[in-house]
């Protein structure tokens, strides 16, 4: 969903030209694009984040669809890709991003994971954290989804919300990979989020992790 006819034809020939993608529509707005996922019911959005998309994707994630959101973006550290994310958006990528790039976190996205690498998701949490609005502060202790988490799972929540992958929170928790990804399920499903994405602005939430100070 973008508001240039141009990318919108680049971005469906790329697509077209695989044999596991094919576009179902095309929206040149937000209300368009809600229109259009409510009734086509795609596996994955491509949303303009300037289009405006924030509402269209908050709009698109609270009717409780099959589609989930991927937000594209000109800069890496867009501040609007934040808002998008706390929206529900499964994670975001640039506009310039090489086609196999751009192919990989679709099916990415549409196989129900988050496209953000965790040091990037940590990187947009430090730059722009700081900028949100204030609002009622959540605390870990009174949050009944983080009372609900095991111990184990408590250290698993945390070390999504610091970046970490599978593999650093395998190493430095001295447990398998296999393991690791087990927890980070059960996490997601106790948290009631979508993906990895989500889990690190739960924890930021609830103050668990805390962006660095602006430079």
């Amino acid at each position: 969903m973008d508001d240039q006819p141009l990318q919108r034809l680049g971005f469906r020939m790329l697509l077209e030209s695989r044999p596991d993608t094919y576009v179902v529509g095309e929206a040149g707005h937000g209300a368009e694009a809600v229109r259009l996922t409510a009734h086509l019911r795609p596996d994955v959005v491509l949303m303009d984040i300037r289009m405006p998309g924030i509402e269209a994707t908050r709009q698109i994630i609270a009717a409780g669809g099959r589609s989930r959101v991927l937000v594209l973006t000109t800069f890496d550290l867009d501040e609007y890709a934040h808002a998008a994310l706390r929206t529900g958006a499964s994670g975001f990528l640039l506009k310039d991003a090489h086609p196999e790039e751009l192919l990989a976190g679709i099916r990415s996205v549409a196989a129900g994971d988050a496209v953000i690498a965790p040091a990037l998701t940590r990187r947009l949490l430090d730059a722009y954290a700081h900028r949100l609005p204030t609002r009622p502060a959540a605390t870990a202790g009174v949050d009944l989804r983080f009372g609900a988490l095991t111990g184990r799972e408590r250290e698993i929540l945390i070390a999504i919300g610091q970046g970490w992958s599978n593999g650093e929170i395998a190493e430095r928790l001295v447990i398998s990979e296999s393991t690791v990804k087990t927890h980070v399920g059960r996490v997601l499903a106790e948290v009631g989020v979508r993906d990895r994405v989500q889990a690190v602005i739960f924890a930021y939430d609830l103050g668990l992790i805390h962006p660095n100070p602006p430079h």
